[in-house]
């Protein structure tokens, strides 16, 4: 069974007027999101999603005009040999970087649905795991920069739907972000975990000031409080306090530079996407390095309902995963455009699907309602 024809499908939504969130890397204005295609010369179709990196149009063209030639004529079981082949000609080379990590990524995600596809297995399966329950955190783009009162509201709403653990946006000022971060710790006890992302706006000083505040709620991590690629300051944060780990990961591609964050020694939680590290794949390399080292995998999860169905797959059958990133957002109708792919339980955890691959049904005619939007997604304030 041989691949013959590979598809990327741009799509947009544009939040209502008013409905923005607001964090440390701007405000948002819409959502895009790329599935990925994968046709095969049994009938079989496997479907994945490559994140938009910001410019869903170049992604869209690499999958299309480059990636697609490429693979075209090899065996679609052939996860590996597709992996090695894109990385030949677009890492090991003159290629593109974390653009070719983005396509890539959603090629490779069709590929694993396509083998659980010919199995009848569903990939947690297929990847030696079990339908286990596991811990979610209410996050995706939400609990942005608000009062503090309404943040407390707005993550409470959360915690009654079930989530033992809550994601709060920060990045802001130092001063409305401790103010925050206290009133919220105040309004929902000890009993439910924060977790805190500063999406890359913190300069160490304002990390040293922060980090105190975090360990005094006992905020389970410190999300990107820098660039990803800005280790010395990583570093530098680790020195600060013991008591509040730092996460990063999702805006690292390939395990290559999950090996430079290692020797770093400075990231304790690690949060790949496996919508933009290399695909499913390269998540179980980065995976099984992390375990060596005792560090838990916290995936980051993306857009769509086919990101968060392989995501819970791929955990479901990863020693060392930890917490799965719910997106709670009110404004994501990708999340839930395939039908319900997680519901929380009564004990904050969730489970994957059980059809085989992905256990995704994906309609394409929905593809019609979101037409792809061109421009930025979010405001950015400097």
């Amino acid at each position: 069974m041989s691949i013959t024809r590979i598809t990327a499908i741009p799509i947009s939504y544009r939040l209502p007027e008013g409905k923005t969130v607001t964090m440390g890397i701007g405000s948002t204005l819409k959502r895009d999101a790329i599935i990925v295609r994968v046709e095969t010369s049994e009938g079989v179709t496997g479907y994945g999603e490559s994140h938009p990196g910001r410019s869903p149009g170049a992604i869209v063209s690499h999958i299309n005009n480059t990636l697609a030639p490429l693979l075209v004529g090899m065996p679609a079981t052939d996860v590996v040999g597709a992996w090695q082949r894109v990385h030949r000609m677009q890492f090991s080379s003159h290629g593109l970087g974390a653009g070719a990590a983005m396509a890539l990524s959603g090629i490779d995600m069709a590929l694993w649905d396509i083998r659980g596809k010919i199995a009848n297995m569903p990939l947690y399966e297929l990847l030696g795991g079990s339908r286990r329950r596991l811990p979610a955190y209410a996050g995706g783009i939400s609990m942005g920069y608000q009062p503090a009162q309404a943040l407390a509201e707005e993550a409470q709403s959360y915690i009654r739907q079930g989530y033992k653990a809550v994601k709060l946006r920060i990045g802001d000022t130092v001063k409305n972000d401790i103010e925050r971060c206290l009133r919220v710790r105040k309004e929902i006890g000890d009993d439910i975990e924060i977790l805190t992302d500063a999406n890359t706006a913190y300069t160490i000083a304002q990390a040293r000031r922060v980090l105190p505040a975090l360990a005094d709620i006992k905020a389970g991590w410190l999300e990107e409080p820098f660039a990803c690629n800005d280790f010395a300051s990583y570093r530098e944060a680790a020195k600060i306090t013991p008591l509040v780990p730092l996460a990063a990961g999702e805006n690292h591609f390939m395990r290559f530079e999950f090996a430079q964050m290692l020797e770093a020694r400075a990231v304790q939680v690690w949060q790949p996407d496996l919508s933009k590290t290399g695909g499913i794949t390269e998540a179980i390399r980065i995976a099984a390095m992390a375990s060596a080292f005792g560090i838990p995998i916290n995936a980051h999860s993306s857009a769509t309902g086919l990101n968060h169905a392989a995501t819970l797959h791929f955990m479901a059958a990863t020693e060392n995963s930890g917490y799965f990133e719910a997106c709670v957002s009110q404004f994501n109708p990708f999340r839930d455009m395939f039908g319900t792919i997680f519901s929380i339980g009564e004990d904050g955890c969730v489970e994957p699907p059980s059809g085989p691959g992905l256990g995704v049904e994906v309609d394409e005619s929905i593809f019609n309602d979101f037409p792809v939007i061109d421009g930025p997604g979010y405001v950015v304030k400097f």
